[in-house]
């Protein structure tokens, strides 16, 4: 159970409070419980609703990486992905992907043989411990018949075929986040949604805790733990600013965003689509009878960092993604949602993805000892960086247990259904779908009826049956007004 209780938890002391409920704030608390501290976090909005809920949901091995030969980045990427294979079998899937090939540049049929070889090769060992029905297959090169059965809204002029590779997809990204923080609590930790924290508290020179404040009642509390990691992801730069100085490495954004497109997927497979030579690649992917397609890049403006991608964005993705799938015709009124976050890159300005999380010790550049600040890129790798971090912090902070690696296991996972299952329980069973609903609210920290219809389900993705499902939901939660989408 996440149990929200602020003012009991204030009561108490912890080995470390981590500000920021993404999957990076959420897996340092988890790691940090199996390694038994006592964690407690704290999040100014709901759990996972920035960047993190915004994500493409799928679990990559790190194929792409093979391309700079940057094998560290692939090693942990395979590891990590056998990890969420393993351990969330109901929520991470093996799924196929495929992509087309031109015959020029990278694209051609040696080189993909090879990289796929390669791959195999290199992650050996990617299904260990994973259950046989989630055992991530070879790749393999796909003939041109075989490559147009699979996605007939390619051109077939000039296609060579197709590489086909596995990856892990989501089923519902919310719930893996959820469960994550489910799993921890079960191990010892606390977690607190709508909680800010507001101020920093030192002792000498040391950290002593938190000042935050309750946003659904304004109170504010103490809470004591000689640890702070600031894991706020887009925010982590101003936290880290707020709370010792700025450190202008800790991120610099760039926006990143997907389309939930209300037209079915050209592939009942991933796509690799690839509009023009030297051009950026996109990814579609069916979403139910739907589609999903990303991931675009754009340079962060005043704007966009506070409204996200404007409509000329978007139309230069659907432009592409035409290009790319000409037997598709997308076009604006298709989509249904845009999903946005900010991601760090290289240099303010440009959409060069950072290849390295950034882990600072606040200490170590003249700032208060027990603060931590972390700003990651991808969240197949958040768990193995907040492991490093982990690490980092019982070498420098005097005091803290290091702790072996718990047994505690996850508990038995929450019966969730689909949107789709639910429309038809409330039609068939309206009972039984109003325990369910209630049973999340109690054992999830819902507060807003979003928490529940968009991050701890994918019920309310599509925005028009969000809207239904929230008037109906709204008198359950004791909400004076539930807001249609935009």
């Amino acid at each position: 159970m996440i149990e929200r209780r602020p003012a009991d938890f204030a009561r108490d002391r912890y080995d470390l409070l981590v500000v920021g409920g993404g999957v990076y704030g959420v897996a340092v608390t988890l790691e940090a419980a199996l390694r038994g501290l006592r964690p407690l976090l704290l999040e100014r909005a709901d759990f996972g609703g920035g960047t993190t809920w915004n994500s493409f949901r799928i679990i990559h091995g790190g194929l792409r990486y093979l391309q700079t030969l940057d094998l560290r980045r692939f090693r942990e990427s395979v590891h990590e992905r056998r990890w969420f294979l393993r351990h969330f079998p109901e929520l991470v899937r093996p799924f196929p992907f495929a992509m087309p090939i031109s015959g020029r540049g990278m694209r051609r049929v040696p080189v993909l043989r090879a990289a796929l070889w390669l791959n195999d090769l290199l992650s050996s060992r990617r299904n260990a411990g994973v259950g046989r029905t989630h055992h991530i297959g070879g790749g393999r090169i796909l003939s041109v018949s075989e490559t147009l059965e699979l996605v007939p809204g390619l051109d077939p002029r000039g296609l060579r075929g197709a590489a086909l590779w596995h990856d892990g997809m989501m089923m519902c990204a919310p719930r893996v986040l959820i469960e994550m923080l489910h799993w921890a609590c079960a191990a010892g930790a606390r977690a607190l949604n709508y909680i800010e924290a507001n101020r920093l508290l030192v002792e000498g020179t040391r950290v002593a805790g938190l000042e935050a404040v309750d946003r659904t009642s304004g109170e504010t509390f103490i809470f004591r733990a000689p640890v702070v990691a600031n894991c706020a992801g887009p925010d982590v730069r101003g936290l880290a600013r707020r709370f010792d100085r700025d450190i202008p490495h800790l991120f610099s954004p760039s926006i990143a965003f997907n389309l939930l497109i209300a037209r079915p997927a050209p592939s009942r497979i991933g796509v690799a689509v690839l509009p023009h030579p030297g051009g950026r690649t996109y990814f579609v992917r069916p979403w139910g009878d739907w589609s999903f397609a990303g991931t675009c890049h754009v340079p962060v403006s005043d704007e966009t960092a506070l409204h996200g991608p404007g409509p000329r964005d978007i139309e230069g993705m659907i432009a592409d993604l035409n290009a790319g799938l000409p037997g598709w015709g997308v076009a604006m009124d298709d989509v249904r949602r845009v999903l946005w976050g900010l991601l760090p890159v290289m240099k303010r300005g440009s959409v060069r993805l950072s290849t390295r999380p950034v882990l600072h010790d606040h200490q170590r550049s003249g700032g208060p000892a027990g603060l931590f600040s972390v700003s990651g890129v991808k969240f197949t790798t958040a768990r193995r960086v907040a492991e490093v971090l982990l690490a980092m912090i019982v070498e420098r902070v005097p005091g803290l247990r290091r702790g072996l690696v718990s047994r505690v296991q996850r508990l038995e996972p929450a019966l969730v259904p689909s949107a789709s299952e639910l429309r038809a329980l409330l039609r068939a069973d309206p009972a039984a779908a109003r325990s369910i609903i209630r049973r999340l609210v109690a054992n999830e920290a819902v507060i807003e009826p979003d928490d529940l219809l968009l991050r701890r389900t994918d019920w309310g993705v599509d925005p028009e049956q969000r809207d239904l499902l929230a008037s109906q939901l709204g008198r359950l939660l004791d909400a004076r007004s539930i807001p249609a989408t935009d």
